[in-house]
């Protein structure tokens, strides 16, 4: 961006919300997004073989910030999943954030943390809250056992409940916080429910299949109202790159001080961390727009996680977020609210139980859910386009071979109306309703007749002129989506509907920004866009969602 763009970023920012609600932004269809992570190193069974070591992490103003981060203490020796990255994840020596370990509650497994820190940053170390804890190797620290440079120290860690959970440096925390030391541990229940059923109360019991799902685990807790279809982990985080300079630079001092006279050279770092003053601001160690490029893409060597979650209408999408940094965030998902499920692995329940079955969940409905430094909350998002005012497959009267939108007992035209599910063979759309889950009660609701103008030409609202809201590569032309979305295109444009080489014709999606609610911290290095901010994509079901890609 140059700099007289840069100083209009305030001004384009009053009408992100715009953009969202107009739907006019679609991300690439090459950029879908996931919860990656593994669960076993080289050595398989379970045990983590991890190290902490530095390296440089990427930002999108081209600056490579010095970091600290944990890794894999065998470049690619790990099991990952989901099985869709086994052939194409990486985990290198430090990656920022560190591995997402994949664990089972209750059952025991082992971490062994070697440093490989530079020796200048002393002893480090891993703390694991929420789990239960024993420690073998090592010195011992102020919160837990450390490891010393060159040293081990290996933890034994059982979680008594699924959830998601943080794991981050107990030495120096202040510093080795800052400079990367942190991750997430993904807990699945040990007797998950079945597959979910979005078409109904979802309590797992109908499966749904055909479906190429993305999740670690059918529900994440021990409770049939906790299923889900798809799941995406987003860490927190900012970075201070004064911090980060002081340190690279002590080291450069240290490694080349010699002692002459009565002078004595330097051996350990001292770092002043205060006052705060983060610039960039990161999702899943990426700022945007890297954080829309594919997860393990090999130009982000150690930032291997996205953050650029797709949906197909109805499905439930189980968030995994938490914050890893110094403050607080005030994230935001446009679209919908979010329902809060859980917090630091504590099932939220209502205090008042049914006569038959489980508690009811007790979560409330969240307009931002805010990330705070060592919590870890899940939610469930929700999108079907129901009471938009429209049809969102642009179904007219007019279009040819316009199905019969026969509702089941929710309003849905899904496999309670003789509707088939779409399913996938290798990818490809073979077969069932490219409009499965379309709410009837807009069937036939178009837009405006003639779209340009005021409400009144037949439809139920008119949105913002396509030429004021957006344009280029992510442009849809329409705020439809499926098969006909491009037959009925939005007025007129520079780019004709579904020519923008980032959004295919078959996707013709519909975008949600989600991003912090803090102007400030969806820039990268005080320029506009940057930062915290991402898309949620919810794609027609006759587009496959392939999360490798």
């Amino acid at each position: 961006m140059s700099h007289a763009n840069s100083k209009n970023w305030c001004a384009v920012s009053r009408f992100l919300s715009v953009l969202a609600v107009a739907v006019a932004l679609l991300l690439a269809a090459s950029a879908h997004a996931a919860a990656p992570g593994i669960t076993a190193s080289s050595g398989g069974g379970s045990t983590f073989n991890l190290s902490a070591g530095p390296g440089y992490s990427s930002q999108p103003d081209g600056v490579l910030v010095y970091s600290w981060g944990y890794g894999c203490t065998t470049v690619n020796g790990a099991t990952y999943a989901p099985a869709q990255f086994a052939s194409i994840g990486f985990c290198p020596s430090m990656q920022l954030p560190g591995p997402t370990l994949i664990v089972t509650e209750k059952l025991a497994f082992t971490v062994t943390l070697t440093n490989h820190l530079p020796a200048a940053a002393g002893n480090t170390s891993i703390l694991f809250p929420g789990a239960t804890v024993t420690t073998s190797g090592g010195t011992a620290g102020l919160l837990t056992a450390e490891s010393t440079p060159g040293g081990s120290v290996t933890y034994t860690v059982t979680y008594a409940h699924p959830g998601t959970f943080e794991y981050y440096s107990g030495t120096q925390p202040d510093l080795q916080i800052e400079m990367g030391l942190f991750g997430a541990v993904v807990v699945r229940p040990a007797t998950p429910f079945g597959i979910g059923n979005t078409a109904s109360t979802p309590n797992c019991t109908a499966g749904e299949t055909g479906r190429e799902d993305f999740r670690l685990a059918s529900s994440a807790y021990d409770h049939p109202l906790s299923c889900y279809d798809r799941e995406y982990l987003v860490q927190w985080s900012e970075i201070d790159p004064k911090i980060h300079r002081q340190v690279e630079d002590q080291l450069k001092l240290i490694g080349s001080c010699s002692t002459s006279g009565q002078f004595s050279c330097p051996t350990s770092l001292n770092v002043v961390t205060e006052p705060y003053h983060p610039n960039y601001f990161l999702i899943n160690g990426r700022s945007m727009p890297d954080n829309m490029d594919a997860n393990y893409a090999p130009n982000y060597p150690n930032q291997p996680y996205n953050a650029n979650p797709h949906m197909h209408p109805g499905e439930l999408i189980l968030v995994r977020y938490m914050g890893q940094g110094h403050w607080q965030h005030p994230f935001h998902e446009h679209g919908n609210h979010v329902r809060i499920l859980g917090r630091d692995g504590n099932l939220l329940l209502s205090q008042t139980t049914p006569t038959t079955g489980l508690p009811l969940l007790a979560g409330r409905m969240e307009f931002n859910t805010d990330t705070t430094p060592g919590q870890a909350d899940e939610g469930i998002f929700y999108w079907s386009g129901k009471g938009l005012g429209w049809d969102i497959f642009a179904h007219t009267a007019t279009n040819t071979g316009n199905p019969t939108c026969t509702a089941d007992a929710n309003g849905y035209y899904t496999t309670a109306s003789g509707a088939t599910i779409p399913s996938y063979t290798g990818g490809v759309f073979s077969g069932g309703s490219p409009n499965y889950y379309e709410w009837c009660a807009d069937h036939n609701h178009p837009l405006e007749i003639n779209p340009v103008g005021e409400v009144g030409g037949g439809g139920p609202m008119t949105l913002p002129d396509p030429l004021i809201v957006a344009n280029g590569l992510w442009y849809n032309g329409t705020p439809y989506m499926g098969p006909d979305a491009v037959l009925r295109s939005r007025g007129p444009s520079p780019l004709p509907p579904g020519s923008a080489s980032q959004n295919p014709t078959p996707e013709s999606g519909i975008a949600f920004m989600w991003h912090s609610h803090n102007e400030r911290e969806i820039t990268t290095n005080d320029v506009f866009p940057g930062g915290m901010l991402m898309m949620m994509l919810v794609d027609p079901y006759v587009w496959n969602i392939d999360e490798t890609l």
